[in-house]
């Protein structure tokens, strides 16, 4: 290894020591992220491996490679595991290091915690837990004296003027689930999207009697699961009710085996509880 690094040019080993580091963690941070998602992740926005490598591994992506690292549109930051608002573009700067960088974040947004490194600090959302980056002070880059270093794939972006998203949007620490079964689940989900108190909405299949079915497989009748919309709500501004009453009220649930033009036993409908 050190007969090759010698006839590799300065200004590609940067690159070398990332490439390193990722392959140190990769493995680590893969086998966490799957224990962690055992731990009630249906509560939050489906991720992909890699996310679930950044935000529940504590992983790090490619530097110079993020998403957000040269957006300069208008909007706000939120959490791509629970969708709570982190950070405005007005305090993203370029702060030249390859992954998004702000020097100031939404109040009460942000977690602290030492890292393990003993070296740096982490930083989290409040509202899940789910890995952003970490936090260095001192540096000279801005006014404020502080860089918030970030994946993108912690990340969304809502765009448009300062403060409409994340001065209106209540980080909800306290959340209940529900699972509704009514046909085609991207139909059902497109109501429960738009419903008053709804925190977040993803689709599946749920009932049947394998792990991690194809879509073929559901659709030959033989796992025997429905598809299903889960919707995450905040108890404070609906309930149950209100939500099992939009649900009879956008299908027919007296149809058996189908629901309009969808025809096959996964488009019953079913409900599945979470609490009392």
């Amino acid at each position: 290894m050190l007969g090759m690094t010698i006839f590799i040019k300065a200004d590609n080993m940067k690159w070398i020591i990332y490439i390193v580091f990722i392959l140190i963690t990769s493995t680590f941070s893969d086998n966490f992220a799957k224990d962690e998602m055992n731990k009630e992740e249906m509560n939050y926005n489906t991720l992909t491996k890699e996310e679930q490598r950044i935000i529940l591994g504590k992983g790090t992506e490619m530097p110079y490679t993020g998403k957000y690292l040269n957006n300069k549109s208008k909007g706000t930051y939120i959490c791509k595991r629970c969708n709570a608002p982190l950070y405005r573009s007005e305090d993203k700067f370029d702060s030249q290091c390859g992954w998004p960088g702000f020097d100031d974040e939404i109040a009460g947004a942000i977690e602290r915690k030492a890292d393990p490194d003993g070296m740096r600090t982490e930083i989290l959302c409040v509202n899940c837990g789910g890995h952003l980056g970490h936090v260095f002070n001192g540096e000279g880059l801005t006014a404020r004296n502080v860089r918030h270093c970030v994946n993108s794939l912690s990340l969304n972006f809502i765009p448009g003027e300062t403060g409409t998203y994340a001065e209106k949007t209540e980080i909800v620490t306290n959340t209940e689930t529900v699972y509704f079964a009514g046909g085609c689940f991207w139909g059902t989900e497109y109501y429960f999207k738009a419903a008053a108190g709804v925190i977040s909405t993803s689709v599946g299949y749920i009932g049947g009697n394998i792990d991690n079915p194809t879509y073929e497989e559901v659709c030959s009748s033989s796992t025997g699961h429905a598809e299903v919309v889960e919707v995450v709500y905040n108890p404070s501004k609906t309930d149950y009710e209100s939500l099992a009453r939009l649900f009879f009220e956008i299908h027919d649930f007296t149809q058996v085996g189908r629901q309009g033009p969808d025809i096959g036993d996964q488009y019953r409908t079913e409900i599945f509880f979470t609490t009392k």
